[in-house]
């Protein structure tokens, strides 16, 4: 039996992540001239790549140019293409209502799953649509934004093009979004907005927990670490966990941003991948903590510290044994699959002043 896949894609997902946006909802001019590239198109094509190798009867059936037509011919497809949305050479091009078109299209051509790529907006769209139209479509993203705290994500970009092959089961999850202009002022709102049908998969991403224990110890002792290491240089990942670390250290970080710190001076605030390489020494350490819930170390919420970041970097993973707990397994979604391989395995966490456990990074 044939599945007919749905794809669209938010050409401008992600965008602001790398240069320190926090997301590009309003921001795409701002994201551009601070020298931000799209990722989604690159993420849809391994995905759809992925999707491809699994031998599967797929028949695709996708938006036009770069919101899905592009990405699928670059992964070896030869789909049914719907409609252009506006001009796909032009630079703001496309759109929510690009996106919601789409969606209603792909329901009259009655396909199986919407395929997108995007973050927390544009599944937003997608499920909202759907509702509108009172349809049960399944939906499956490849994720490709900042903030991805919904649990209709596949985990990378590869397990989502396999689980759109292969499923034969469906569950219902959430679509969670959160507020940008208060997400880049330190404040996380999130917002149920939808529930939304799924495959079901192992590769499937949990909703964003927030809150945690105590981490007073860890961050007083992590802290007292980096002070007697003055010719290193120290990034610190966005999170109450080092956000707690940067307190401990003497200074007003930026709780959901990245903080370059060497022997006592803080190099940059609320950094963008240029900034961090600009800073980097001879020695450098990542200091990061997974996001409680869902266990990403790297790839959700601090893209700026990107694959040429990590590569000149020690990573050393900190978190609470309660965050651990709930969360199981650690990940990494880089965007660069040799690093990402490189990263899996097992990974020594601190979790207290003393102690620290082995978790694998998957």
């Amino acid at each position: 039996m044939t599945r007919r896949v749905g794809v669209v894609v938010n050409p401008i997902a992600g965008m602001g992540g790398r240069v320190g946006l926090k997301g590009t909802d309003n921001k795409v001019e701002e994201a551009r001239r601070r020298g931000a590239e799209p990722r989604a198109p690159e993420r849809a094509t391994e995905a759809l790549e992925h999707l491809r190798r699994q031998g599967a009867d797929v028949e695709l059936v996708v938006w036009g140019g770069r919101m899905g037509e592009t990405p699928a011919v670059s992964a070896g497809f030869d789909p049914g293409t719907l409609t252009v949305p506006g001009d796909p050479t032009a630079p703001d091009g496309t759109g929510a209502d690009d996106t919601r078109a789409a969606v209603r299209a792909f329901v009259a051509r009655d396909v199986d799953l919407i395929l997108f790529v995007g973050g927390d907006g544009t599944a937003v769209d997608v499920a909202e649509t759907l509702d509108d139209l009172e349809e049960d479509t399944p939906m499956l993203g490849v994720p490709a934004g900042v903030k991805v705290y919904s649990s209709v994500f596949a985990v990378t970009p590869r397990a989502a093009g396999r689980l759109a092959a292969t499923f034969d089961r469906l569950e219902t999850r959430e679509v969670n979004d959160i507020d940008e202009d208060a997400y880049r002022g330190g404040d996380v709102r999130t917002d149920l907005k939808a529930l939304a049908r799924v495959p079901v998969g192992e590769e499937l991403q949990s909703s964003k927990q927030i809150g945690g224990g105590s981490i007073e110890a860890l961050a007083q002792a992590v802290a007292a670490e980096i002070r007697t290491d003055a010719d290193t240089s120290y990034v610190l990942g966005p999170g109450s966990t080092v956000d707690a670390v940067k307190t401990e250290l003497g200074f007003d970080g930026s709780p959901l941003g990245v903080d370059v710190w060497r022997d006592g001076e803080v190099l940059a605030r609320d950094a963008g991948e240029s900034d961090i390489l600009a800073h980097l020494g001879d020695e450098n350490v990542i200091v990061v903590s997974p996001i409680g819930g869902q266990g990403f170390v790297f790839g959700r919420g601090n893209p700026q510290i990107s694959p040429p970041v990590i590569r000149q970097c020690e990573v050393r993973v900190v978190a609470s044994s309660r965050k651990l707990e709930e969360t199981g397994v650690l990940r990494v979604d880089t965007g660069d699959t040799d690093l990402d391989d490189e990263l899996r395995g097992w990974q020594r966490v601190r979790v207290g002043k003393f102690e620290r456990r082995l978790m694998e990074v998957t």
